[in-house]
């Protein structure tokens, strides 16, 4: 089976998985892989990802041009951004998950990162999460936004609407997002509830034994 079959059809299962644990719903988000030769496979336009056909996942240049499968998914263009950003980056989901979105419809005193860094696994995985300003569903504008934000970091997250996260492969980037929706309900779990956070040192000691 060649590289492009096999990730069709890897694009298929993880879509339902993600679907079965209700982290995807109806029509929304998108997921898309790298192959080798630059070209990206991404979900089509309207597609769920509880019900994917590999045939007719969309195969587009790295500059959006369709060469295979149906129309992509309206919001290609930012999976394209991401991936003309970080080089290392093989795979892209981005989900409309209920939490993770809730976290992306509050008011933040510091944009810079709006999760607290409650667990090892989350400063591993996720990172610091940087949440972007609001642009309507489609909007092109996004896509320079969230290329600058891609420069540093693997996980973002736009306002009213929920992550994009990045790996080297498409199941790292699936663990990263879980991670990044567990953490955001641990978030609303704890509330106002005095909690401990890592420290700055122990967040650097991560980094410098995890580096991203």
């Amino acid at each position: 089976m060649t590289e492009e079959a096999e990730l069709r059809d890897k694009i298929v299962r993880m879509g339902a998985l993600l679907y079965n644990r209700q982290l995807a719903h109806g029509s929304a988000g998108n997921l898309s892989v790298r192959l080798d030769d630059g070209s990206i496979l991404v979900t089509p336009t309207n597609s769920s990802l509880g019900f994917l056909d590999p045939a007719r996942i969309s195969k587009v240049s790295p500059t959006g041009e369709l060469l295979a499968g149906d129309p992509p998914s309206k919001e290609a263009f930012f999976h394209l951004a991401v991936y003309e950003e970080r080089p290392t980056a093989r795979a892209v989901v981005h989900l409309h998950s209920t939490y993770s979105v809730a976290v992306s419809c509050l008011c933040h005193d510091n944009t810079d990162n709006v999760l607290p860094p409650l667990t090892a696994y989350h400063v591993m995985r996720v990172g610091k999460l940087p949440l972007l300003k609001y642009f309507r569903p489609g909007d092109r504008a996004l896509a320079e936004a969230v290329r600058l934000a891609a420069r540093d970091h693997r996980a973002m997250l736009l306002a009213n609407h929920g992550p994009i996260v990045s790996g080297k492969t498409l199941e790292e980037a699936i663990y990263a997002y879980e991670e990044l929706e567990e953490t955001s309900k641990l978030f609303f779990l704890l509330g106002d509830r005095k909690t401990s956070p890592l420290s700055l040192e122990e967040v650097a000691e991560l980094n410098a034994a995890f580096p991203s």
